[in-house]
């Protein structure tokens, strides 16, 4: 059709079908290019051979030469700080509260007077009950004078011995009784806030204070059944508490004798010095215990080892070619783990490079120190 006889629609028509070819051609150059390119990367065009496992390049990696060493484990586990000894304070009377002679919060030594109940009634009976012994005691001493002048009988004596051992017996009584008004210190340590006060009726079921002990006190922890034959009495673990970076030490004196069935765990308590008071009862305690030394232990560095589905592996440099082999670990510290199983001593252990690495890739390796 002449040129000049085109209407608008045929030239449109004729200008998108230009663009179509040359966007067709520009796909198939594209797609010419990339199979060039690829045929290059497997060897070149026209002839060459693809790469194989043998002309495989060696991967650059780093690793350690598997050594026996001592390694002693430590475990941490949480545990409490306690009082060595602790106690409600209870009165065994009741009365009215005359005097309170302690400081909430502060120290108090044993056998000190903390509390006095009014006493006046018991004093009274004290009283009479003595000037009835001493006029008994007067009896008994003349009937055994008249005994011994047969000037009476026996059983005549024997009723005035009886009735002197009877009100020595009520006076001891009354006595008792009156040193229960009385509430010492039990022990040695510190009061905590009282819930009473003086002119209150007290009567032994009330609360009126609680008394610590403090100096020394007990660190209590429980830890994995599998560590219970590690543990001994007389053993030295260390310990910090929340707000603090000090380390304290205390020794282990009581070890449950039977395993929580529930936790599977074994309770312990130890005895740490306290003579600044800086440990207080029911702080949370971070507990470090060392366990005994293991001889010819195989610690490897962490990065080492690969997660897998069914438990760990670890890459080794066998005849210059990676080898992945299944481990066991049974501990771990910071930075490197303790290998039961899977590795031997003199065993190249691969660092670097497990993420990338696949079994019979050649290896180019870098041996560096495994402390």
């Amino acid at each position: 059709m002449p040129q000049e006889n085109l209407t608008p629609l045929h030239k449109l028509m004729k200008k998108r079908y230009f663009i179509y070819g040359f966007a067709l051609l520009l796909v198939a150059y594209l797609v010419y290019y990339r199979i060039e390119a690829n045929q290059k990367l497997s060897g070149g065009k026209g002839g060459g051979k693809p790469q194989g496992k043998g002309d495989e390049k060696p991967v650059n990696v780093s690793a350690i030469v598997v050594k026996g060493e001592n390694y002693q484990e430590n475990i941490e586990v949480s545990g409490s700080i306690e009082a060595n000894e602790m106690v409600t304070l209870h009165s065994e009377a009741s009365g009215l509260i005359q005097n309170i002679y302690f400081k909430e919060g502060a120290a108090v030594s044993k056998g000190a007077i903390l509390l006095k109940i009014n006493d006046k009634d018991l004093q009274a009976q004290l009283q009479q009950a003595k000037t009835k012994e001493k006029l008994s005691a007067t009896t008994e001493q003349r009937a055994k004078l008249l005994l011994a002048k047969s000037a009476i009988s026996a059983e005549e004596y024997d009723v005035a011995l009886a009735d002197l051992n009877l009100l020595k017996a009520q006076t001891q009584l009354v006595q008792v009784m009156l040193d229960k008004t009385t509430l010492r210190a039990p022990f040695s340590g510190k009061v905590s806030l009282r819930n009473v006060s003086v002119g209150e009726y007290l009567n032994p079921s009330t609360a009126i204070a609680t008394l610590v002990a403090v100096n020394p006190v007990k660190v209590v922890f429980s830890v994995p059944e599998k560590y219970a034959s590690q543990i001994k009495n007389n053993q030295t673990i260390h310990f910090s508490i929340e707000g603090s970076t000090q380390k304290y030490s205390a020794s282990i004196f009581a070890i449950e004798p039977n395993i929580n069935t529930q936790t599977r765990t074994l309770k312990i308590k130890a005895l740490a010095a306290n003579a600044q008071q800086l440990l207080l009862p029911g702080s949370f305690a971070k507990v470090s215990i060392s366990l005994a030394m293991q001889k010819n232990a195989i610690l490897i560095p962490s990065e080492a080892v690969v997660p897998v589905l069914q438990g760990k592996t670890v890459f080794i440099s066998k005849n210059g070619k990676a080898l992945q082999v299944p481990i066991q670990s049974t501990n771990r510290s910071d930075s490197r783990i303790v290998v039961s199983e899977g590795l031997k001593v003199g065993d190249t252990v691969l660092t670097t490079g497990a993420m990338v690495l696949k079994p019979e890739s050649p290896l180019n390796v870098t041996l560096n120190s495994n402390n």
